[in-house]
């Protein structure tokens, strides 16, 4: 029910923008959260967006990263500024939280989109 879409390959210093989509469902009212997991590293908290628009970011990626809702097309999207080789990973977005937004007890989670970054 989530598809998360616009990973790629990109230089160090590039921009990218992913979208995760909901079909089924629509998720406005309810917080919508990114995650990325590297490989043989734990999933982490990138960023999050409540229901009432308050957003929320890992310190790793503050002042980098956007994260906003699209409520006509049913989207949140993670625009990505001044990527470098560390923000390499699977990114995943999930979206009903049961917990704190930074947390992994969301319900319903997308498949993922790498996202490589070269130096």
């Amino acid at each position: 029910q989530l598809q998360a879409f616009g990973g790629g390959l990109v230089q160090a210093g590039d921009s990218l923008r992913l979208s995760c989509a909901a079909s089924g469902r629509t998720f406005s009212s309810y917080a919508v959260g990114w995650f990325r997991q590297a490989p043989g590293k734990e999933r982490e908290f990138v960023a999050a967006i409540s229901g009432a628009y308050t957003t929320y970011y890992a310190d790793s990626v503050k002042g980098r990263f956007t994260i906003s809702r699209d409520i006509a097309k049913n989207t949140v999207s993670l625009q990505m500024n001044s990527l470098k080789p560390e923000d390499t990973a699977v990114y995943y977005c999930a979206a009903y939280p049961r917990d704190n937004v930074r947390s992994l007890s969301y319900d319903y989670w997308g498949q993922g989109t790498q996202v490589t970054v070269s130096s």
